[in-house]
């Protein structure tokens, strides 16, 4: 093997330990999906209550990537990921435990932050350690890594809901399939745990804590002695400022107000999660069995959607280093355009029976098709290529902080659409709650012509506040 292809292989390897954080991002996501049941049951709660208790990880995710990002640029992308690691043990033991809806809360805040720090982390750690050749390319599989935790999710809540009855019914040691759906995330927790004890620190994270010399030895490793001490100072020559970075950064002193590309990140992280797409992760049992299906079959759709969802990251993998960024955007934006408004066609023209259900009748197959047509181009799209964007648009200087702020709006946003779910499906029905997921995917179509920059192959040496 060469001295080439052996960086690259040791470049793809801690790459891959770091998507563990994107696994167990995906599943502490997913894992919800299957339990709302239990958790109606075991905490006698209604729709707001059921949608602060799916939701409430969701408070958790914004500050966790918001102080990842600050904390990252103190201590390293490395050490938050070890702490990331931490949490979700934690959270993924005490959500199973839970007695009330307040431990169940406080346990699902605990994983928040380890997903928010994960988000966050996982793909700036990336970014930082990839050549831009491949950097597209390694931080997409960051999004594999999501979808698979939430598929992998969505089979385990499958089958332990299968093996014992109804996810609410006593399985192994008398304990509710739904606590054992939260406790097989510890296993992939304990390996990310122990794998991160193993990789380096990000190179340009010891580069601007003034660690020349064991940022040279890690670029070395990555990259060869020649080009790795040429990185070294390309580093150095990038962070203008002689200071450590902080947040204040974000603003441009010279015209006063915060730089461009900081709105430009809060925008892609916000309609990310506007379009909707996380409602059918979190809420789609509920959806589908709103709309007819059993719990088994609504959670075999689950399942297929995750399906779709890895083929299409793929997919994404495949292309994004050749045909850039911004157009996976613009068309993953106007695909899920199209889908979503035929799925609002759909539930707007369904009958009602006497039980105020959606009776769909054959219009069923096609809601079904839709809506993976609209899984399909959104991680075709803005699922993975939203995390690359954020992850290498911002200079070196104010990476941390650009990631804090806008993981902060990634979340946020996706707190919101979550909470406000299960209020839309009892007011204004599934119609009206996806015409305006719908329609934020119409106005990322202009967002992304208007604002997006191409960021394919350009080193992040060279990214431009």
């Amino acid at each position: 093997m060469d001295s080439q292809s052996h960086n690259l292989g040791f470049i793809v390897l801690i790459s891959l330990v770091a998507t563990i954080g994107g696994f167990l991002f995906g599943f502490d996501s997913g894992v919800i999906n299957g339990t709302v049941d239990g958790l109606q049951q075991a905490f006698n709660s209604e729709s707001i209550g059921t949608g602060f208790n799916v939701s409430s990880m969701l408070l958790g995710c914004a500050f966790g990537a918001f102080f990842a990002g600050r904390l990252a640029d103190k201590f390293g992308r490395r050490s938050l990921l070890i702490v990331a690691a931490i949490l979700f043990i934690v959270s993924a033991w005490g959500s199973g435990v839970a007695q009330s809806s307040m431990e169940f809360v406080v346990y699902r805040v605990i994983g928040g932050l380890a997903v928010g720090a994960a988000s966050v982390m996982s793909p700036a750690y990336i970014s930082e350690i990839a050549p831009a050749k491949y950097r597209g390319m390694l931080i997409t599989i960051q999004q594999v890594a999501i979808i698979s935790g939430l598929f992998c999710a969505f089979v385990s809540n499958y089958l332990l809901a299968g093996a014992a009855g109804l996810s609410t019914e006593a399985f192994w040691l008398d304990y509710e399939a739904w606590r054992w759906m939260f406790w097989m995330e510890l296993a992939p927790a304990l390996l990310f745990f122990v794998m991160l004890l193993f990789i380096p620190e990000s190179p340009r994270f010891l580069v601007s804590s003034g660690k020349r010399e064991q940022a040279t030895q890690v670029l070395s490793k990555l990259f060869g002695e020649e080009e790795g001490s040429t990185k070294v100072s390309e580093i150095e020559a990038s962070l203008a400022d002689d200071h450590a970075p902080r947040l204040s950064d974000l603003v441009d002193k010279a015209a006063g107000r915060i730089r461009p590309i900081v709105w430009i990140g809060i925008g892609l992280a916000t309609f990310q999660q506007l379009v909707g797409i996380n409602v059918v992760f979190y809420y789609g049992a509920v959806l589908w069995q709103a709309v007819g299906f059993s719990e088994s079959d609504a959670l075999l759709i689950n399942i297929i959607s995750g399906a779709v969802s890895i083929a299409a990251c793929i997919v994404t993998i495949m292309v994004i280093d050749k045909i850039g960024r911004k157009p996976l955007l613009k068309w993953g934006s106007i695909g899920m355009t199209v889908a979503l408004g035929l799925m609002v066609y759909v539930f707007a023209t369904a009958s009602v029976d006497t039980a105020g259900d959606l009776v769909l009748g054959d219009n069923g197959v096609i809601a079904l098709v839709a809506a993976n047509i609209y899984v399909f181009f959104f991680n075709i799209s803005w699922g993975p290529v939203m995390w690359v964007m954020l992850g290498e648009m911002f200079p070196n200087q104010i990476r941390g902080s650009g990631l804090a702020v806008s993981g902060f709006a990634q979340w946020g946003s996706n707190f919101a659409i979550t909470m406000t779910f299960p209020i839309l499906l009892t007011s204004v029905g599934l119609a009206g709650a996806y015409g305006f997921y719908g329609l934020s995917a119409l106005i990322s179509v202009l967002f992304v012509v208007k604002f997006v920059h191409e960021t394919k192959g350009t080193e992040l040496e060279n990214m431009q506040g």
